[in-house]
């Protein structure tokens, strides 16, 4: 449910999820609350419908050509979902190696659009497995930029940059306080701040009261479990 808050409101931007629960989130935000979110079919098209995760989209909308597409990015109109491997208290994501990046012990995914992504539009981060391997005291290579970077870095990193948040399997987080670093902002129901503290590698700035992470309504699971995800893919991402 909280993949689908992140796009709560949002207006006509373009929704870009990577992974599963991120496109089952931008989906159900689609059908709710979010109607004018734009959505793709992942590769140049804009579609109308909402397809179930994995299948082809049955009304397309119009073209998204690279061109149109960097235009969005580039003027914060895109709110992108992304995956890390390694985040720090600051925000700064890592997607390309574990280890010294001159000879790292695990060679992940690469840079990829990492840094434009965080310094052009809204990036949020989906990790399905929280844990102090991923949520570390410095990352080993900076791919997504985070917010002690980009203001070290001036205005030309900071007109669009923003982190909304950080989403796992615990948790609900952002980057809400004096000096932009992470803040637990919701639990998931049935999760202790402790299980949270454990698996975070840094200490995390936490409110006097932490409230639950919204639970979805009975309509909001009906759509997921027979429109938009009636395979049942989202249980590979995270058991139930």
């Amino acid at each position: 449910m909280a993949c689908a808050e992140a796009w709560r409101d949002a207006g006509e931007v373009l929704a870009s999820p990577m992974g599963t629960l991120p496109a089952i989130g931008a989906r159900l935000a689609k059908l709710t609350f979010s109607p004018d979110l734009l959505l793709t079919d992942g590769a140049a098209l804009l579609v109308g419908d909402v397809a179930p995760v994995g299948a082809a989209a049955g009304v397309v909308e119009g073209w998204l050509p690279y061109r149109a597409h960097l235009s969005l990015v580039a003027t914060g109109r895109r709110h992108v979902m992304m995956g890390a491997s390694q985040l720090d208290r600051h925000g700064n994501q890592n997607i390309s190696c574990v280890g010294d990046w001159a000879r790292p012990e695990r060679q992940l995914l690469g840079v990829r659009g990492a840094p434009i992504n965080t310094l052009n539009n809204p990036t949020s981060y989906w990790v399905p497995r929280h844990s102090p391997r991923v949520f570390v005291e410095r990352v080993d290579m900076v791919c997504g930029v985070g917010y002690d970077r980009a203001a070290a870095a001036g205005l030309a990193a900071t007109r669009y940059h923003r982190l909304p948040e950080v989403i796992s399997d615990l948790a609900v987080l952002d980057f809400e306080t004096p000096d932009r670093t992470m803040r637990l902002r919701s639990l998931h129901p049935g999760v202790t701040l402790e299980q949270v503290r454990e698996a975070t590698g840094f200490p995390l700035a936490v409110p006097g009261e932490v409230p639950y992470t919204r639970e979805p309504t009975a309509t909001e699971l009906r759509l997921i479990r027979e429109v938009i995800d009636p395979s049942g893919l989202r249980d590979r991402e995270v058991s139930a």
